[in-house]
């Protein structure tokens, strides 16, 4: 029987151990593999009425309201930031315009 557990617990070793080593060698594949496609990999173009144009993330794009003065800068993140979440990426914010 005292053979027959430390063959058990042998076993659990090498396999668990297996296991680690194949996972690590997944995460560290895709990491390189995201990197490498970041990096050469073109960005998408659009043709849109003729003309192309690059499409780029939403959260990278400049939003100028139409009266600069009035907008603090924290607050117009805070707008933009609370699309995102909700939109879930998906929305995207043109034009900010104050009511009266």
């Amino acid at each position: 029987m005292n053979e027959n557990l430390s063959e058990a617990f042998i076993i659990l070793a090498v396999g668990m151990i297996t296991v680690f080593i194949i996972l690590a060698l997944v995460v560290l594949t895709g990491q390189v593999l995201i990197r490498v496609t970041n990096k050469y990999a073109p960005p998408h173009v659009v043709k849109d009425n003729g003309s192309s144009s690059i499409i780029q993330p939403e959260s990278t794009t400049s939003i100028i309201p139409h009266s600069t003065n009035t907008f603090n800068k924290k607050k117009l993140a805070a707008i933009v930031g609370a699309v995102e979440h909700l939109t879930l990426g998906k929305g995207r914010v043109d034009k900010i315009e104050k009511i009266n």
